[in-house]
């Protein structure tokens, strides 16, 4: 699709979705920037900071500390070429922080 196949209301929802990114980005700092330097629309930036606020101190790691360290891991590996699937960042987390008894749950999820 270009640009020209955009309707009126679609550049405008563009345009308001480029401003909040902006507005949002302009806030944060090296590290909040780290975790949503990926996502794509402000929704995703909102929801990945959110989820990044929510957590609960667990063993001697805050979930907030978890996803930072892991967030910034995958970020430099995606600059040296390797990417991973959202399927494979959740699993990765999901057998780390859970005990082995939500193995069966896991791998539903």
């Amino acid at each position: 699709m270009t640009r020209a196949d955009y309707t009126a209301e679609d550049l405008k929802k563009w345009e308001k979705n480029a401003k909040a990114k902006k507005w949002l980005v302009c806030g944060l700092g090296p590290d909040e920037y780290s975790r949503i330097q990926c996502c794509t629309t402000t929704k995703e930036m909102w929801d990945t900071l959110q989820v990044a606020h929510e957590g609960t101190p667990q063993e001697e790691e805050s979930i907030l500390e978890m996803y930072t360290r892991f967030t910034t891991l995958t970020n430099e590996l995606k600059s040296l070429g390797r990417i991973f699937l959202e399927e494979d960042k959740v699993e990765k987390i999901l057998t780390r922080v859970l005990l082995v008894t939500w193995e069966s749950k896991i791998t539903a999820i």
